[in-house]
């Protein structure tokens, strides 16, 4: 069904007006190839789908729990993973890497020539072409990774379900986020701009440009270079995240993603 008539079967499931549970596992799907993600940008602006969201969170209201096998152990859970069952053809339609050790669940979208390296992403994210995630990162739910970006060792990207009209974690389209760097409650990282490694962003972290002292909330500017830093309150060191410079030429060489991992 088109999405007007997805959305409209979702709203009224929601709203206990419907029992008809199809709509769900046709969202979760979708989700899952990336023909329908969690939020979009149009005009300039991210606009968060939250008949989604409702339809991941139904997904769980409405599904048992069942063994899932695993490489060490057997596990129990209502998501299964997204890459069950799958044949080699599978992987060569799909077009990503996943290396083992991974989890990928069910209804996050990987397109392709993606690197996923031992690491966790979560329901309803979207990591985009040419991306690689590292080890030990999270992509947590609903997040949206855009193109050709590099989500470092133990990065943490925060997830969100509730509340529904909160706006994901968003990183957009060739970004680099440094080691053990986090970004929490919505933070949307604009495109080209690289997060030197344990830089910590949330929706309340100051924003400090060095250059012009304007401050900012919860949206890192396009192309700039932003590290960890402090600033003094009342006699206490706060941390902040400061923009020191714009991405140059040598910095984006030093960062740039290899071509050859891809294939």
């Amino acid at each position: 069904m088109n999405e007007i008539a997805l959305k409209s079967k979702i709203e009224d499931l929601w709203n206990g007006n419907s029992e008809d549970l199809s709509c769900i596992q046709e969202a979760m799907s979708k989700l899952d190839s990336g023909k329908l993600r969690i939020a979009n940008k149009i005009d300039g602006k991210w606009q968060v789908n939250d008949y989604l969201k409702k339809a991941i969170l139904l997904f769980f209201k409405h599904t048992k729990s069942e063994v899932i096998s695993g490489s060490y152990c057997e596990y129990f859970d209502k998501v299964p993973m997204k890459t069950k069952n799958w044949s080699e053809e599978d992987f060569a339609s799909a077009g990503f890497r996943l290396v083992p050790g991974s989890v990928v669940r069910y209804s996050a979208h990987i397109a392709k020539s993606v690197v996923v390296m031992t690491s966790f992403i979560n329901v309803g994210a979207f990591v985009d072409e040419g991306t690689l995630i590292d080890t030990n990162a999270l992509v947590g739910s609903c997040a949206q990774i855009g193109k050709k970006c590099h989500v470092s060792d133990a990065v943490t990207i925060g997830g969100v379900l509730e509340p529904l009209q909160a706006t994901p974690v968003i990183v957009e389209d060739n970004c680099f986020i440094g080691v053990k760097s986090s970004l929490t409650e919505g933070v949307i990282v604009q495109e080209g701009a690289v997060l030197a490694a344990g830089a910590s962003i949330t929706s309340s972290t100051k924003i400090i440009n060095r250059e012009t002292g304007e401050v900012s909330y919860g949206n890192v500017p396009p192309y700039s270079v932003v590290v960890p830093g402090s600033y003094e309150s009342n006699g206490l060191n706060i941390c902040c995240a400061v923009i020191v410079k714009q991405v140059t030429e040598q910095t984006r060489a030093k960062i740039s993603i290899n071509e050859l991992l891809r294939v």
